[in-house]
């Protein structure tokens, strides 16, 4: 495990990368599922519509069961919760791959819902506190970075092996990995026990901050206006630009390699220069998609303004889930949920009226106007936030965890710094 002086010469800790892959598995699962949806409506004798519930019941689940997990789960110690939620991950799949009726599935699907809105809550917590809070936007990244990872590998493996296997064959392969994953964390993040200060209270009082609400607000409003404009894409691509529809998943990748960037951007800018760093990439996200509507008549531009948004709206996302946590002050695992949640929520709105926008005469521009309007919307509580200040890097959040007796904690914030 690295020391706090490694973390202090800019190496993040191993926990953080550990937590990456487990975040990788569980954004995998959660938009993989698309690409099987055919073999499961046909296998289980559902319609297509009817199957798609199951990416339904997931969103609810992390929306609503992510900050009541955070909350179920408190008082456990952080490692603890990390492993039963990859244990119920697994154990869910498992489920889901043996089971022979849609409901059992759909029961499979809201229950690692629930076990990844917990791994995450914690998670978060977990790397802003071992990386230090001069460095605790890069490893939000970092984990966030798993999750951007699935969408340019994960998916497309996924999609791929059940081709060849049938859908029960990712199921399967996530049920294992998920297993191992659960025995890395126990090996990699030591031991903690829960302080006795800590409370459901004290994390409910937590969300009477405003600014923490203005982080969440921003969350939403920048992940509807790109996944608004993401989830029609295809059409968009193949009808108006003309690009064939065997190259779509190029594309797609394309908006993943940004994705990728964009995450990685805001980790690295967004410790030092927070609100410089979201205010620009709101904006250039903005503009990008206005740019999309008359220009996506192209392949060229229209392929290069899907890695613009990419690269510009997933900056946002690292800088705007630190700011969350430390906004938190000491009580930041509900707080990391209802980020998440946050996010869940923008996705759901952001594609529900980006569908509404697209049956009317808009047509195929309807996304990317739904897109534009809701980024542009992301700068009025970024700009709130820089008018009321943002918190000290010195600033240090999961005070909570204590270690256990006879282990380094390698997971403690490192001293403020003055």
């Amino acid at each position: 495990m690295p020391s706090a002086a490694s973390t202090r010469a800019g190496r993040l800790p191993l926990v953080v990368w550990v937590l990456a892959a487990g975040t990788f598995l569980m954004g995998t699962t959660e938009f993989a599922i698309a690409g099987l949806l055919p073999q499961i409506a046909g296998d289980l004798g559902v319609g297509l519509s009817h199957a798609g519930l199951l990416i339904t019941a997931f969103a609810i689940g992390m929306i609503v069961g992510g900050p009541a997990m955070a909350l179920a789960t408190l008082r456990m110690p952080r490692r603890l919760t990390l492993i039963a939620a990859l244990a119920v991950f697994a154990l869910g799949h498992a489920v889901g791959a043996l089971g022979s009726s849609f409901h059992v599935v759909l029961a499979a699907r809201v229950a690692t819902a629930l076990a990844t809105g917990a791994f995450w809550a914690v998670g978060f917590v977990i790397v802003t506190s071992a990386a230090g809070p001069a460095r605790a936007a890069r490893s939000v990244g970092v984990m966030m970075g798993g999750l951007t990872l699935a969408n340019v590998i994960g998916v497309p493996i996924g999609s791929f092996v059940g081709q060849y296997t049938g859908w029960r064959g990712p199921f399967w392969a996530l049920a294992l990995l998920a297993a191992l994953a659960a025995v890395f964390v126990g090996r990699f993040i030591p031991p903690t026990k829960q302080g006795t200060g800590i409370s459901v209270r004290a994390e409910l009082r937590a969300l009477r901050q405003g600014r923490l609400w203005l982080a969440l607000a921003a969350a939403a409003l920048i992940m509807g206006g790109v996944l608004a404009t993401y989830t029609y894409l295809t059409p968009l691509l193949t009808d108006r630009a003309g690009i064939p529809a065997g190259a779509v998943p190029l594309v797609l990748l394309v908006f993943g390699l940004g994705a990728l960037g964009g995450t990685a951007i805001g980790g690295r800018l967004g410790d030092r220069h927070p609100m410089a760093t979201t205010l620009t990439a709101a904006a250039v996200t903005a503009l990008a998609l206005l740019a999309l509507i008359p220009l996506s008549t192209g392949p060229v531009t229209a392929v290069a303004l899907v890695f613009l948004m990419a690269l510009a709206g997933f900056t946002v996302n690292p800088v705007v889930t630190s700011l969350a946590v430390r906004f938190a002050d000491d009580a930041p695992t509900l707080t990391s949920a209802l980020t998440t949640s946050a996010y869940n929520t923008g996705i759901a709105a952001g594609s529900a009226l980006a569908g509404t926008a697209m049956n009317t005469s808009l047509g195929l521009t309807g996304p990317a106007l739904i897109g534009t309007v809701s980024a542009a919307l992301t700068l009025l509580p970024l700009i709130a936030l820089t008018l009321t200040g943002t918190p000290r890097q010195t600033q240090t959040v999961a005070q909570h965890a204590t270690p256990a007796p006879g282990h380094d904690d390698t997971t403690a914030p490192l001293p403020a710094r003055s």
